[in-house]
């Protein structure tokens, strides 16, 4: 299965204005187009409903971007063992949100493999 990326959409790929949309944040923006080249999907993973969420889906569309869901697991969770159990949270292995609290002490050992990976690949291009 391919990546999945659960994104919030205010603070996070536009700046906060919420009920407007605000600025798009384009470095937020690059990081998509550039994960959804890899084959990765991504969920609007967002606390607007009806109207307002109407309104962030059709300008993220107006950017190019098209969500693989919208508030729920995408297909392949769906049918997969996890989407037996109908969870209110979203299954994704990442998850991009302005309010995101990366636990580097919790998991130094990961993020101190992940980074030496990182700089080694920097090396190799």
């Amino acid at each position: 299965m391919n990546k999945i990326i659960a994104i919030d959409f205010d603070g996070t790929i536009v700046k906060h204005m919420y009920p407007g949309i605000g600025e798009s944040n384009q470095n937020v923006l690059d990081a998509i187009f550039e994960e959804k080249s890899k084959g990765s999907k991504f969920i609007l993973w967002t606390c607007r409903g009806g109207e307002k969420l109407e309104e962030a889906v059709e300008w993220c569309k107006s950017q190019g971007i098209e969500f693989d869901a919208i508030n729920e697991d995408v297909q392949e969770v769906k049918e997969s063992e996890f989407g037996a159990t109908k969870s209110i949270k979203v299954y994704a292995d990442e998850y991009w949100d302005d309010k995101n609290l990366e636990l580097k002490s919790i998991n130094k050992d990961r993020h101190d493999e992940a980074r030496k990976i990182k700089e080694m690949l920097e090396i190799l291009k």
